[in-house]
């Protein structure tokens, strides 16, 4: 897997993207203890709507930045969105009042609603092998999993030594430190984008993506994972520190498990895939995760939070379901869309993926606020199984090359000239231009 660190392209953009994830677990957890520190007992409610309102700069923001940006040159735009993030991060330690967080999240988040698609899609230029680019998708997974595993391990130790406030610190620097990364690395050249008048430059992503019958699966396995990624984002501290009574060196650790978790699936990933289709491995995670969600929620409601090393386990498990559901989206992604349109295809799962934890962040919080953890829990297992069940049904299975016919171009257009001019004829089927609408499989 690390052998593709060879290429020093990638190399530079892996580093950079690591070094923000860095800064940016430390941001979990220094924004996880400044929720607590102003709201107390309610801080899982705090949260809930932070991410909630980070899910909606995300949602809302990223189609239009992304088409806005499409004809800039992507090296400016991830240097600019990298410095952007780094000065809202200098300003969270002064935050005094909650609406404070509020604003800052949905400046910061904006930043970011611009700044990882087009950062996602460059990689497939860069590692245009599927095998290469598969142990990047792992390897990009790994670098997801340093925000929950050795940030919060970082921050547990900072803390010893520090106030919380100071951990805002190393986000900032770790934006920084990422531009700098972009800005010394060498960009493929890419071919100019067709030009599109922007309200299709907007739309064309969800457009290809939600044809596609793969992809409308991979949006229901998302929906699955962030059931459970939200309950442990958004209410892992109150568990640590209300239900359990312990200090904030604990809440680094159950952070910790469930980031080692998802670090054990995505390094196991690669191999699985060599073996197994990537349509059953994320099926198999996804109705795992919704049931063992259900599960946990039952004993907990019944018998009480488990042991403390019992929970840890239970959040590891809950990372390597999660990991397993994520990593390989990428390859979806890339099979799904001519490079024309990668990046529209990426803000497009950017998008709808992250509308999936605009729903679950704020059940998340407020159901754990209002009724109990337990009950936000079982919610959460029982929409994250639906929605496992509804991908399996969505995304069939007959995918590959499909017998179609075009009725509506002229007998001698380009592409039924490219397959000797037959009406009926059978290649892998990409929605563009010329195959608006998925054939029936026959």
């Amino acid at each position: 897997m690390l052998a593709i660190l060879k290429n020093r392209t990638y190399a530079r953009l892996f580093s950079a993207q690591v070094i923000a994830l860095l800064g940016t677990g430390l941001l979990t957890v220094a924004l996880g203890l400044l929720a607590f520190d102003l709201a107390g007992p309610a801080a899982g409610a705090v949260l809930g709507t932070a991410y909630t309102i980070k899910m909606i700069a995300y949602v809302g923001l990223s189609p239009i930045t992304a088409a806005i940006t499409a004809r800039l040159p992507r090296k400016a735009v991830l240097i600019v969105m990298d410095v952007l993030r780094a000065a809202v991060a200098l300003c969270l330690p002064f935050v005094t009042e909650i609406w404070q967080i509020y604003v800052l999240i949905f400046l910061l988040q904006s930043a970011s609603a611009t700044f990882t698609p087009a950062f996602q899609a460059t990689i497939p230029d860069i590692l245009p092998d599927e095998a290469e680019y598969t142990r990047a998708l792992s390897l990009s997974r790994l670098a997801y999993d340093i925000e929950n595993l050795i940030s919060p391990t970082l921050a547990g130790l900072l803390l010893l030594v520090m106030d919380f406030h100071w951990l805002f610190a190393g986000t900032f620097a770790g934006f920084l430190l990422s531009a700098l990364l972009v800005q010394r690395t060498t960009f493929p050249k890419t071919e100019p984008a067709v030009q599109r008048p922007f309200r299709e430059r907007v739309t064309r992503g969800s457009w290809i993506y939600l044809s596609t019958p793969r992809l409308r699966g991979l949006l229901a396995f998302n929906f699955t994972a962030t059931t459970a990624g939200a309950f442990v984002i958004v209410n892992t501290v109150v568990m640590v520190r209300s239900t359990y009574g312990f200090d904030e060196t604990a809440l680094a650790q159950a952070l910790a498990a469930f980031g080692a978790g998802s670090m054990l699936a995505a390094l196991t990933i690669p191999r699985l895939l060599d073996s197994i289709d990537d349509r059953k491995l994320m099926s198999t995670a996804a109705l795992a995760l919704g049931f063992f969600t259900l599960g946990h929620a039952s004993l907990f409601a019944t018998f009480g939070a488990p042991p403390w090393g019992v929970f840890l386990l239970a959040w590891a498990l809950t990372g390597i379901l999660y990991s397993a559901i994520l990593t390989p989206s990428g390859r979806l992604l890339r099979r799904s869309a001519h490079p024309e349109d990668r990046t529209a295809i990426f803000t497009a799962q950017f998008a709808l993926s992250h509308a999936c934890w605009l729903i679950t962040y704020p059940t998340a919080g407020w159901v754990a606020t209002l009724v109990s953890l337990p009950a936000a829990m079982a919610i959460l297992g029982a929409l994250g199984l639906v929605s496992a069940t509804l991908g399996l049904r969505l995304w069939t299975g007959h995918e590959g090359t499909l017998s179609h016919d075009h009725p509506d171009l002229p007998d001698d257009h380009p592409h039924l000239m490219e397959h000797g001019n037959a009406g009926q004829h059978v290649h892998p089927i990409i929605i563009d231009d010329n195959h608006r609408r998925w054939p029936q499989h026959r």
